[in-house]
């Protein structure tokens, strides 16, 4: 039976009591004055007047218990052919000699430091090296362009920048050096060093004295012994700065604090994702990504797991079993990816003939965040793996899951196309426009009701404004999550789309996610996405475009036919759904996000600029190109 309900309960009657509680997994130099001041910052502050220090949460303290053989992390490489791990003690090495070698250069508490880095472990000593001493990091997706790394840089005015001389992916190298000169060229704030760590598939030039060897001097302070203490510093101030994907003019970076950070992350490995110390848990994103901030980097270090870092693709390294591999090989016991991972190895693997080929005992629970999550994938990845696959929902600026189906309660009953139930922290409501409360299963704006739960951004860096009118202003006294969404009878949360994507056909508010769940559960289709197209005389109407499993052998028009009638039998004629669209792909993020926004405004004939986390340009060609040979920018009837 699931404690969920009971453990939420015990969070609303005493939300105080419930975050003491679960402090008490933290080390603390100094205990807080009052678990939750309502008087500091724009909501109030968790934890306030405590001090302490992340890494030695994630490291020191894991060795001080008698754990330093345990193994940490993982690091795990087809497009290189290389593996390697970590245990703890060899983690603290690393970490303090970085430490060591960034003090060396003058980077002491409250100082930024920019990384941007592939997928490799260096990428994770490097942030709780800046964790160490206090100092804030700021990661930037590896591969950024020159202009977008310009702007973070320019935002967040660090003194040094660590890099790498190229990522990998498959097919080819992405040669960082050149975009990180570039960007350095372009930004006023000029960081004052570079360390650059040099790969063996392409090296690259240093700049002296500016850039220093990232392999040479943490070899020589690990050689020399050098490292350093971990660093006090408050709970409430900043451990990192992310900036959110698809940024573009002012960038929007979003705060994370040390202390309430920790106490919630360290929460949820256990009764979130069930996952004990010492057990292997991969999260299969990116350290760009808030993913790769909480669980590759924080969560299972806090937790004395195994974190894994996999430097790959779901397809392609070298096929569509590529994670089942991992599975295998490392015995991971959970694991974290994006449905549109999934959604490629459906693809080219639709009956799942792969997964038969390795033995995945070890492993136990798979979950989905990061993009909605279509029931018909979770349907599938269910079926194939015979597993609990949980869907859950979060956002950048919270850092943990708002509605999930926590396995280390106990679990609950799945309902595919549901996220699950608010987790404790989070008082979710559903408003209209006006901010009126609506009944249960009604569509409207997903909210939270104020305070954030700890790890909840405080602020963006250095646009206290901007955070209040983003995300405060609309609905007084809630989070406004831009999400759209319904609560069922039942408590369970369905997210339907972003509040842009909710469009207006005749007077009528229809989710284009609806349209997108009905649309996949077609056995020919791997995946798809809807957009609003302005529409003279509607306002709008529906336009879909969609990706068929590999071997699906289908007539266009006639696939078309089947999916506009199964959207009419499920949605209704309301829905005016008339034109679907195949495509080779879907533009998408890094991140795996589909870009609905930016193929709206292509479909309408709009000017739009290049989204700044787009995973390939071309692709938007591509669909300008079908788009126009169908006639269907700029005028729909």
């Amino acid at each position: 039976m699931s404690r969920y309900e009971e453990t939420y309960q015990a969070w609303q009657n005493d939300p105080e009591a419930f975050w003491a509680k679960a402090g008490e997994q933290i080390d603390w130099f100094t205990p807080a004055t009052a678990v939750f001041n309502p008087e500091s910052g724009v909501y109030g502050r968790w934890f306030d007047g405590a001090t302490c220090n992340t890494c030695y949460n994630c490291v020191d303290r894991h060795v001080e218990a008698g754990h330093g053989s345990r193994t940490a992390l993982i690091y795990d490489s087809p497009v290189t052919g290389s593996q390697a791990s970590f245990t703890y003690a060899e983690m603290q090495r690393q970490v303090g000699a970085l430490a060591s070698v960034l003090r060396g250069l003058g980077v002491t508490k409250g100082d930024r430091v920019v990384i941007y880095m592939p997928m490799v472990a260096e990428a994770i000593f490097a942030m709780l090296a800046c964790a160490r001493l206090g100092a804030v990091h700021s990661v930037v997706f590896g591969g950024f362009a020159a202009q977008e790394l310009a702007t973070r840089i320019d935002d967040a005015a660090p003194h040094v920048v660590i890099s790498a001389s190229c990522g990998i992916e498959p097919g080819r190298v992405i040669s960082y050096k050149p975009l990180l000169d570039e960007a350095i060229s372009l930004s006023q704030n000029k960081p004052e060093h570079c360390v650059i760590l040099q790969r063996e598939t392409h090296t690259c030039a240093l700049t002296e004295p500016r850039d220093i060897d990232y392999a040479s001097a943490v070899g020589a302070a690990i050689a020399a012994g050098e490292s350093t203490e971990c660093v006090p510093v408050a709970a409430t101030d900043p451990l990192y700065i992310l900036y959110t994907s698809g940024t573009t003019g002012q960038p929007k970076g979003v705060v994370r604090d040390n202390g309430g950070h920790m106490a919630a992350l360290k929460w949820t490995m256990e009764h979130h994702y069930g996952v004990a110390p010492g057990e292997v848990f991969w999260a299969a994103s990116d350290v760009g990504w808030v993913v790769g901030h909480s669980y590759i980097c924080y969560g299972p270090l806090l937790h004395g797991a195994t974190t894994l870092v996999y430097e790959g693709k779901p397809v392609g390294t070298p096929d569509a079993g590529a994670f089942w591999r991992v599975l295998q090989d490392h015995k991971v016991a959970a694991m974290f990816g994006a449905p549109t991972a999934f959604r490629a190895i459906k693809k080219v693997d639709p009956t799942g003939a792969l997964i038969a080929e390795y033995d995945l005992s070890h492993f136990r629970t798979l979950f989905l965040a990061g993009e909605r999550s279509d029931p018909a994938t979770v349907e599938w990845l269910q079926d194939k793996l015979d597993r609990p696959v949980i869907d859950h929902w979060w956002q950048t600026e919270l850092g943990w899951p708002m509605s999930g189906n926590p396995v280390g309660l106990g679990a609950f009953e799945v309902k595919p196309g549901s996220p699950g139930k608010p987790m404790p922290g989070y008082d979710i409501r559903v408003l209209d426009d006006e901010g009126h409360a609506v009944s249960p299963g009604t569509l409207g704006n997903i909210v939270c009701k104020l305070p954030l739960p700890p790890s909840g951004f405080p602020t963006l860096w250095n646009a206290p404004d901007r955070f209040i009118s983003s995300y405060m202003t609309e609905y007084p006294g809630f989070y406004a999550t831009s999400d759209a969404g319904i609560i069922d009878e039942d408590g369970y949360v369905f997210i339907m789309a972003r509040t842009d994507d909710i469009i207006n056909v005749a007077g009528h508010r229809l989710s284009t996610g609806a349209m997108e769940e009905v649309i996949a559960q077609h056995p020919d289709i791997a995946e798809c996405a809807v957009v609003g197209k302005a529409d003279p005389l509607k306002g709008q109407m529906p336009l879909g475009l969609f990706v068929t499993n590999d071997g699906a052998d289908r007539d266009e028009v006639e696939l078309e036919r089947e999916l506009v009638q199964l959207v009419r039998a499920k949605i209704g004629a309301v829905a005016a759904f008339k034109h679907a669209l195949e495509v080779k792909r879907l533009p998408k993020t890094r991140s795996g996000k589909v870009l609905r926004g930016t193929v709206q405004k292509i479909a309408d004939g709009a000017s739009f600029k290049m989204p700044a986390a787009i995973d390939d340009p071309d692709i938007l060609d591509e669909i300008t190109a079908a788009l126009s040979a169908r006639s269907l920018i700029g005028t729909m009837t």
